[in-house]
């Protein structure tokens, strides 16, 4: 395992591609892990790309911390990363906690992004919604366990057309979130639950392309667009019928999208 050693605990990250190649930098949603990006991997890496995927604390191969996270900290944990595997700066793509995540990195780390990707995210939780938030927490907290959450969570992410097309990969993602610490998917749903980065997302300067499956209730395309208008050099895209992870349901579209955009981000250093 390739694991990266912090202050009493390990992250775990994936790293693979040439090595003096443009780095993209990837980051999940709740309750999954690097995997999820299993269907981008190939392509970005015959694009000519290096791929960096991390897992969050208590996510995937990733030890957890006991307490409440904030967005700081987990793009803290991104940075420290990069610093160990003495990476200057990224293009980034982050869906749904990954997306916000990837929001705190260009806020508050301006000089370590070049370009990036958000899916699937939001730039504030809506008031009201924190105590949905709560909600989701209780029944975790009562069995130690996020299984409880598995059936409801990957029926927010994919179609029932996507589960009969592919039970397989579909068992897998549920699984994820089966098997995610309970004290990370705490921590991150405590740092989703204070998330608003609205006054902040016209000082990011990088280009930033928004991604948004058409039929996201979770997260869905007004929020993401919401972002779009918000950061100077922002663009937005929506993916028809797919619920809140598109690069899984339909890879193609969502890879020639990701492609594209870079392509496009090439020159930029």
């Amino acid at each position: 395992m390739s694991l990266i050693p912090l202050a009493g605990r390990r992250l775990y990250y994936d790293l693979v591609g040439p090595q003096n190649a443009p780095v993209i930098c990837m980051t999940h949603s709740l309750a999954s892990d690097g995997g999820m990006w299993a269907e981008q991997l190939g392509p970005l890496l015959a694009s000519g790309y290096r791929v960096l995927r991390l897992d969050m604390r208590g996510h995937g191969g990733s030890d957890p911390v006991t307490g409440p996270y904030t967005m700081s900290e987990l793009a803290a944990d991104v940075v420290a990363a990069l610093d160990h595997l003495a990476i200057e700066r990224v293009h980034f793509v982050g869906l749904s906690i990954g997306g916000m995540i990837g929001q705190a990195f260009a806020i508050e780390h301006p000089r370590r992004g070049i370009s990036a990707m958000w899916c699937d995210t939001m730039p504030v939780v809506p008031q009201g919604n924190q105590q949905s938030w709560e909600d989701r927490k209780r029944p975790v907290i009562e069995a130690n366990s996020v299984a409880p959450q598995a059936d409801a969570s990957i029926d927010r992410w994919l179609t029932p057309a996507f589960k009969a097309r592919d039970p397989k990969r579909y068992k897998q993602l549920r699984d994820t979130i089966a098997a995610t610490s309970p004290a990370g998917y705490l921590g991150c749903v405590d740092a989703i639950s204070k998330l608003d980065f609205v006054a902040n997302l016209p000082k990011v300067k990088i280009p930033v392309l928004v991604v948004c499956g058409g039929d996201d209730a979770g997260t869905p395309p007004e929020a993401n667009k919401r972002i779009a208008s918000l950061v100077a050099d922002g663009r937005y895209q929506e993916i028809a019928a797919a619920r809140h992870f598109p690069n899984v349901e339909h890879p193609e579209t969502f890879n020639r999208i990701m492609l594209d955009w870079f392509q496009a981000q090439r020159g930029l250093k």
